[in-house]
């Protein structure tokens, strides 16, 4: 038995309250926290839970112990860092994989404002090439992936970075020869185009969500940059992240239509890898992005 390794497990269970919660923390199993902590009890002659079908609490020596063992374990840490010289600022490389699209949306700004406010910092971008596997990045040696939708996976840590605006655009050459729908009814009068992930737009009526399933689009792609290329050239309407397409609507390049029934926003989140201590290096990353794009915001 590690005493480390069980009196950490301890200590996780004591602020989940839960076998399955301290498991997540610690990027193991349920089965094998609960051996962890048996183990303890075992060398120490002493119930340290009550266990029931739909919870875990501590008994008063279990809580005691797992006091002392979140003292000792912090004591560690700190003493380990103090002898060895280790700075809490960040430092060293930390790579991170992106959908193309979500490129678009300042990223590369972002991420060049961070790495200008921690310079002992490098970052690795790779935009492309994302698994709709939550954990798969893990295993190709990412720190962080950044993903349109909340994976809800025990195996990763969810960081919610920012709301993703979205707008109906067209162009006004497009609406001078088709005329400007006045409403969601319309829109299947006419040339649009697609997202091959979003076939469903979702548009905002009175507060609730109207559903618009967009068939036979004229054009179907991976790439919301395709779209709103052949929205600006005339080609149909389509919906398009507002960030990117910021100084074509500013330029009245594109126009906004129906902005009495906007589009649904989506969530922009940043998947990171499980464990007890987040590395201080995603940390601080996670931190800068969440405070930048709040800074930065976009109606």
């Amino acid at each position: 038995m590690d005493r480390l390794v069980v009196m950490r497990t301890l200590a996780a269970v004591a602020r989940s309250s839960t076998f399955s919660g301290a498991a997540q923390e610690l990027g193991i199993s349920p089965s094998l926290v609960s051996r962890h902590v048996a183990d303890l009890e075992e060398n120490l002659g002493v119930r340290l839970v009550n266990r029931t079908p739909r919870s875990v609490t501590l008994t008063e020596a279990g809580q005691t112990y797992a006091e002392f063992a979140d003292r000792i374990l912090t004591e560690i840490e700190e003493t380990d860092e103090r002898l060895t010289g280790r700075q809490v600022t960040a430092e060293g490389v930390l790579s991170v994989i992106s959908p193309k699209w979500i490129g678009l949306m300042d990223l590369g700004a972002a991420i060049g404002g961070f790495v200008h406010e921690h310079p002992r910092m490098r970052v690795r971008l790779e935009l492309g090439g994302i698994s709709d596997r939550p954990y798969d990045f893990l295993d190709r040696g990412f720190d962080v992936a950044f993903h349109a939708r909340d994976p809800k996976d025990s195996r990763v840590r969810v960081r919610r970075i920012t709301e993703l605006p979205f707008f109906l655009a067209a162009s006004p050459e497009y609406l001078a020869r088709r005329g400007t729908p006045q409403s969601i009814a319309e829109l299947p009068e006419h040339d649009l185009l697609a997202h091959m992930s979003d076939a469903t737009w979702r548009l905002l009526v009175d507060g609730e969500v109207a559903h618009v399933k967009v068939q036979n689009p004229i054009v179907a792609t991976n790439a919301y940059l395709v779209i709103e290329q052949l929205v600006e050239s005339g080609h149909g309407i389509g919906i398009i992240p507002r960030r990117s397409a910021r100084k074509a609507l500013e330029s009245g390049a594109v126009v906004e239509l129906l902005p009495e029934s906007p589009v649904q926003s989506r969530s922009l989140y940043a998947v990171h890898g499980p464990g007890g201590q987040t590395p201080e290096r995603v940390k601080v990353f996670l931190d800068f992005m969440t405070d930048w794009f709040r800074r930065t915001h976009v109606d």
